[in-house]
């Protein structure tokens, strides 16, 4: 079992930046970011591996970045530019491998909004 603990959401003006962080209870080799916001469907957002390997959604490449310290075990998503359209729920997630159902985090609110 893993636990992920999240912070970092909240409201933000279009144009700026936010960073998510979350934090497993122990090592696992993937992590990362969906995101749901109403009336959509959940979207991946990003994610990396241990071994520093990253994907990124179309909708956010050149304006977020995933990171992680392994150290920590905690993952990053520095999120930049952002448009009113980012705002949704952020929930982290971490899987032994993609093919795997994946631990998932309590969710976090971005709000993009002037």
């Amino acid at each position: 079992q893993v636990q992920l603990v999240e912070s970092g959401g909240g409201l933000v003006q279009p144009g700026g930046s936010l960073r998510l962080s979350c934090a497993a209870s122990r090592s696992i080799f993937v992590m990362g970011w969906y995101r749901q916001a109403p009336g959509k469907q959940r979207e991946l957002v990003a994610y990396i591996s241990s071994a520093g390997i990253t994907n990124y959604a179309d909708s956010v490449k050149g304006r977020f970045t995933i990171s992680r310290d392994n150290a920590k075990n905690t993952v990053y998503l520095q999120m930049s530019s952002l448009k009113p359209e980012d705002g949704a729920v952020y929930t982290c997630f971490a899987s032994p491998n993609l093919a795997t159902q994946p631990y998932w985090g309590q969710g976090t609110q971005v709000t993009v909004s002037s």
